[in-house]
C-alpha cells in the first residue's frame, strides 16, 4: 500500500477531471453496455462508473464495492462509439485501474490467479511451452475423462473457464525473419506477432505474411519479441505495460519498416496508444509517437494499400464478429468487411446486437467468469441466427472466447481470422480447408 491520500487517488495520472465533466449522463451509452446489459445497475454503467471516479476525486475512499464495479468493466469500449460527447471512456477506466492496482489490497486467491495469469500470458516462450503438455492432455482422452468424472465441475470457475477456453492445439508453421515481396515491393511491413495469436494461433501469423507478400510488401519479423503490454495495460498494471512497450520500441527502432502491423485487435488498440503509456518518458515518448503513426491493423493496412494479388473464390457464408478493440477501440469496422466482400462467392452477413461484447476482454473470461459466460453464450445465441458456415473475426480471445460456448450447447461452426479466409481467396484454396476449422 502507498502513503496516506485524500479521496481514492493518488496524483499520478488520476481519472481527468475535464474527460469526467464531458459525460452528460445523457444514458446513450447504456444499450451499448454489457454488464448494464446483463444486470440493469447504474453503477455498473459507463456514466455510472464515471460518477463513482468523480466521487473518488473529489474525496471517497477507494472501497471494495468501489473497485468491484471498475473490475466488472469490459474496457469493451462500445460506450465510446455510442457517446455523442465524446467522452474518453477508455482512457478514464484505463487510469482508474492503474490506481486500483497501486492501492486496493485484493484477497489472497485473487492476488495468487492475477499472478498465474500475468507470470504466463504476457510471456510468448511460456505460452509455447504449454503447447505441448496441452497438446498432449487433449489427445489423450485426459479432458473427456476428467469432465465426465465430475472433477472438472470442483474447480474454481476461473480454472474451469483456463481449462475450457485452451485451444486446440495445432502443427506451428515456421515463420523466418524476411519475407520478400512478390512483384514489384509497394511497402517495407514490420510484423508484430503476438503473445496468445503466435502460441496458439501460428497459422494465422503465417497467413497475414503471405498475404502481406502477396500484396507486393516485404516483410520483416524481428525475432525474439515479447509481449506489447496490452493485457498489462488494460488490467492497470502500468509499470509492466511501460517495460514491455519499452522493449517492443527498441525491437523495432531497429527495424527499418513504413509500416508496423498487427493482427490482433486488442494489441493493435496498445500499440497505437502507446504515446499516452509513455507521455512521461523522456527517452521513448518521442519514440512513442513515431511508432504508433506506422502502426496498422492488418486489415486497415490492406485496404490502404489496395488490392494487388488476383482474389479467388470462396464460396462460404460468414458471420463476421466485430472485436471490440478493433471496432470501438480503433473505429475499424469497414475495412475487415470491404476485404470479405471482395472475395468472389462469400457472403458476410452481420450478426444482431454486434456492438455487445463476446466476454472474452483479454482475460476478464479468467477474472470474471460468471459474467463472461453469460455474455459468451449470448453472443453465441447470435451468431448461430446468421445461419452462417464460418465465423471470422479478427482477435485470438474473441475465437476462444465464441467457441467455447457455442461447445457448451453442444454446437460447432467453424472459425477463422480474416486474415486466413483472404489468404484462402488468394491461394485458390475454396472454402474447405476454412471448412475444418
Amino acid at each position: 500500500m502507498t502513503e496516506a491520500r485524500p479521496g481514492a487517488f493518488d496524483a499520478h495520472h488520476p481519472p481527468q477531471s475535464e474527460l469526467i465533466d464531458d459525460c452528460v449522463h445523457c444514458g446513450f451509452c447504456l444499450p451499448t453496455c454489457p454488464t448494464y446489459e446483463l444486470w440493469g445497475e447504474e453503477m455498473d454503467s459507463p456514466r455510472g462508473r464515471i460518477y463513482l471516479m468523480k466521487e473518488g476525486l473529489e474525496g471517497e475512499p477507494m472501497t471494495d464495492t468501489m473497485v468491484g464495479h471498475f473490475d466488472a468493466c469490459l474496457g469493451c469500449m462500445a460506450c465510446v462509439t455510442a457517446c455523442p460527447s465524446g467522452v474518453q471512456y477508455g482512457t478514464l477506466i484505463t487510469e482508474t485501474r492503474a490506481q486500483v492496482e497501486r492501492h486496493h489490497e485484493r484477497g489472497r486467491w485473487e492476488k495468487l490467479l492475477r499472478g498465474a495469469i500475468f507470470s504466463l500470458f504476457p510471456y510468448p516462450r511460456r505460452l509455447k511451452a504449454l503447447r505441448g503438455p496441452l497438446a498432449l492432455y487433449q489427445r489423450s482422452g485426459l479432458a473427456r475423462l476428467l469432465k465426465r468424472t465430475g472433477l472438472l465441475a470442483k474447480l474454481p470457475q476461473n480454472l474451469q473457464a483456463m481449462e475450457s477456453l485452451a485451444p486446440p492445439i495445432r502443427r506451428a508453421d515456421k515463420l523466418g525473419h524476411r519475407l520478400p515481396a512478390r512483384g514489384r515491393r509497394r511497402a517495407v511491413v514490420g510484423m508484430v506477432t503476438g503473445c496468445v495469436q503466435s502460441a496458439f494461433f501460428p497459422d494465422v501469423n503465417a497467413a497475414t505474411a503471405r498475404i502481406l507478400s502477396a500484396e507486393g510488401c516485404d516483410v520483416v519479423i524481428p525475432p525474439a519479441q515479447g509481449c506489447c503490454g496490452a493485457l498489462s495495460e488494460h488490467s492497470g498494471r502500468e509499470a509492466e505495460a511501460v517495460r514491455f512497450a519499452r522493449a517492443m520500441l527498441d525491437t523495432f527502432e531497429r527495424s527499418d519498416v513504413d509500416y508496423v502491423v498487427i493482427n490482433s485487435a486488442g494489441c493493435g488498440s496498445t500499440l497505437k496508444e502507446y504515446p499516452r503509456l509513455l507521455r512521461d518518458d523522456p527517452e521513448y515518448a518521442a519514440k512513442a509517437e513515431r511508432f504508433s503513426a506506422r502502426v496498422r491493423d492488418i486489415a486497415e493496412l490492406l485496404v490502404e494499400l489496395g488490392p494487388a494479388a488476383e482474389r479467388h473464390p470462396v464460396p462460404v457464408r460468414v458471420a463476421y464478429h466485430d472485436a471490440c478493440h478493433l471496432a470501438h477501440g480503433q473505429g475499424i469496422r469497414a475495412q475487415p468487411r470491404e476485404l470479405l466482400r471482395g472475395i468472389p462467392e462469400l457472403e458476410v452477413r452481420e450478426i444482431n446486437r454486434a456492438e455487445l461484447c463476446c466476454g472474452s476482454a483479454g482475460v476478464y473470461n479468467l477474472l470474471q467468469p460468471e459474467a463472461a459466460r453469460e455474455l459468451g453464450d449470448r453472443k453465441a445465441d447470435n451468431v448461430l441466427q446468421t445461419g452462417a458456415q464460418l465465423l471470422v473475426t479478427a482477435n485470438p480471445g474473441c475465437s476462444m472466447q465464441i467457441r467455447t460456448a457455442l461447445e457448451r450447447r453442444g454446437e460447432h461452426l467453424a472459425m477463422a481470422h480474416t486474415v486466413q479466409v483472404l489468404d484462402a481467396s488468394l491461394r485458390g484454396l475454396g472454402a474447405a480447408p476454412l471448412l475444418r476449422g
